[in-house]
């Protein structure tokens, strides 16, 4: 911070924060300003210098694009620092909803609980109608044959665990082989190529401690250029249903008067000219994907790279994902 002239003095008030499963936070004032560090976890995974980087990119991409974010600081690509890439990012006040809970005003009012999905939908639409060129991130992605690529690329990371020889393998992921086959014979045309976040879910927004409106959309390591549709499949697979059934977040309480998914839809079709007669497809791809990535983390936890803990409950929730796409699959 000092070479970069980025404020003076002690770090005061750091503070770990909680909520991620794969990165580390930490919070931190300095010179009156407050600051969160994001680095990747105590046991790098071979792309985590390279995703903190694309994840700082991106953020700075998004300065002044009307997607509610974490303003980017700094970004530091020398591992000589801390042993890793890392970035640093303005703090934001809010909470996240999906590992605190509601606070007692949005948990007493209904009209605010429906309209929290309702402003994540609108988030959705508005970063998948950004123009990735006008942006400069023309070569962020590779959106020609996007979808194409989609079930190899998360198959091939499955097969990957097999490092960790503890792991038991996808035999104990309930149908994920069929699936993975009903998405290659049921996938859509490419559409035009947006921005997409990669993984949003309620447990990757902050909303604001005031309003149902969004503090900021985090945890942007898995964005590219590719299909902006893939974030509205993710945000129904990973909604809670009526019941309070969910395989993501566990603290939200109460859940009634939260949107239904075909809420989530129409809205958000409100805000984008896109083409959603596929939805289903995008629904089904979500899950396959998150229970792959979620899954990774009970493979690490098998090797003893992971909380063991966390490993478990992550592969619970990924066997949730999965029994829900093949719900989708057979209505």
């Amino acid at each position: 911070m000092d070479q970069r002239g980025i404020g003076h003095g002690e770090l005061t008030r750091c503070q770990l924060l909680a909520g991620g499963t794969q990165n580390i936070l930490l919070r931190f004032e300095r010179g009156g300003q407050c600051y969160v560090l994001r680095r990747p976890p105590a046991h790098p995974r071979p792309e985590s210098n390279a995703a903190m980087l694309r994840e700082a990119r991106v953020l700075g991409a998004l300065a002044g694009s009307g997607v509610p974010h974490a303003g980017l600081v700094a970004a530091c690509d020398d591992t000589e620092v801390l042993g890793t890439a890392f970035f640093l990012m303005r703090a934001v006040e809010g909470f996240n909803a999906g590992t605190s809970g509601l606070p007692a005003l949005h948990a007493s009012r209904r009209d605010m609980r429906r309209r929290m999905g309702l402003a994540m939908a609108e988030a959705a639409a508005t970063l998948g109608s950004l123009d990735p060129d006008a942006l400069g991130l023309q070569d962020f992605g590779r959106p020609q044959g996007f979808l194409q690529r989609q079930v190899d690329r998360w198959g091939r990371q499955l097969d990957s665990y097999a490092q960790h020889a503890a792991w038991p393998g996808p035999a104990g992921l309930p149908a994920i082989a069929p699936i993975a086959q009903w998405l290659r014979s049921h996938q859509p045309a490419d559409t035009a190529p947006g921005i997409l976040h990669g993984d949003f879910h309620l447990s990757n927004v902050m909303f604001r401690h005031d309003s149902a409106e969004l503090a900021a959309v985090v945890d942007w390591e898995m964005s590219t250029v590719g299909d902006p549709l893939v974030d509205l499949g993710t945000l129904l697979a990973t909604w809670p249903r009526p019941d309070g059934a969910h395989h993501i977040t566990n603290n939200i309480a109460p859940w009634e008067g939260f949107a239904l998914e075909h809420e989530l839809v129409a809205h958000y079709a409100l805000h984008s000219p896109r083409d959603l007669s596929a939805l289903r497809w995008y629904a089904v791809l979500a899950c396959y994907k998150l229970a792959v990535v979620l899954e990774g983390t009970h493979a690490r936890a098998c090797a003893g790279l992971a909380p063991a803990a966390t490993g478990d409950r992550l592969h619970q929730a990924a066997c949730g994902l999965l029994l829900r796409a093949t719900e989708w699959i057979e209505r």
